[in-house]
């Protein structure tokens, strides 16, 4: 498969406004994300993984190694639009992303920003407010809406720019769990559409909806593979004082009071159907 992000090495340390030593916040980490796949990644506050989120985007730079995004080095200004438009990205919070009082106004300012005719910016803007579900609400007041209304729109302002890849970075951690399930049938249902999807979160019910899981602990990749392979390893993410997922918690006290429960058990439904086969 064709990589889309490649990252190489990299480092990322924030200068301390006191001039003292610097804090490094991603320690030498190597990644490739395929086209087309969908991963997460999680880490406890403070792992790094936001700092990687604005550095795939090209809104940090790296201190030291390379990121390249479709094969353009995140650090040459020549091409940080290329790379912007092409891993776009949507934050935790909505409000810092709404730029017109007008949803539709807001989902058209990426586009005519980037000098788009205004014919195919109509056409670009209700694709998306199709793919968000919010076409009814186009000519209403964005800041009159619900969170995780503003967080469809925000959604919906980055797929008008037509990225390849798109990156969360805890878009649903401001949102109750009925507005949590509606932005993540949104991420799956624009993964299904060929956007790659990078999701960084830290409820782990999301994370198990990936192909692959990365977990990042003080700046280093702590686990990476399939959510099955990942979560398999339920001691050692607790280690790091990581959640994980219900039904995994409920396989580590299952195996301890001897009841032989397979590693590969990860989803309530897996519980529930080995369960009823458990004699």
């Amino acid at each position: 498969m064709e990589n889309i992000i490649r990252i190489e090495n990299l480092i990322f340390e924030y200068a301390r406004e006191d001039e003292g030593e610097a804090v490094k916040a991603i320690n030498n980490i190597s990644l490739d994300i395929e086209k087309g796949s969908f991963t997460a990644i999680i880490g406890r506050n403070g792992s790094g993984k936001s700092t990687l989120a604005k550095n795939l985007n090209g809104l940090l730079v790296p201190t030291s190694g390379t990121i390249y995004v479709k094969n353009w080095d995140t650090k040459d200004d020549d091409h940080i639009w290329d790379v912007r438009q092409t891993a776009g990205m949507v934050f935790q919070n909505p409000d810092n992303q709404l730029v017109s009082s007008i949803v539709e106004d807001d989902i058209a300012f990426g586009p005519e920003n980037l000098g788009i005719e205004p014919t195919e910016i109509r056409a670009r803007v209700d694709k998306a407010l199709e793919s968000v579900r919010m076409g009814e609400y186009r000519k209403k007041a964005a800041h009159l809406l619900s969170g995780g209304q503003k967080q469809r729109i925000a959604i919906a302002g980055v797929v008008a720019m037509r990225p390849e890849c798109i990156i969360f970075d805890e878009p649903t951690a401001m949102l109750d769990p009925k507005g949590r399930d509606d932005i993540m049938s949104i991420i799956k249902r624009l993964h299904a559409e060929g956007i790659t999807v990078i999701l960084i979160t830290h409820f782990m019910d999301e994370a198990v909806q990936a192909d692959r899981v990365v977990i990042m602990n003080d700046g280093e990749i702590l686990l990476d593979g399939t959510p099955k392979e990942v979560f398999s390893k339920g001691e050692l993410i607790k280690s790091v004082n990581l959640d994980v997922p219900l039904a995994v918690e409920l396989g580590v006290r299952l195996r301890k009071r001897g009841i032989k429960i397979p590693d590969d058990v990860i989803t309530i439904e897996e519980m529930v159907e080995y369960a009823c086969q458990y004699k």
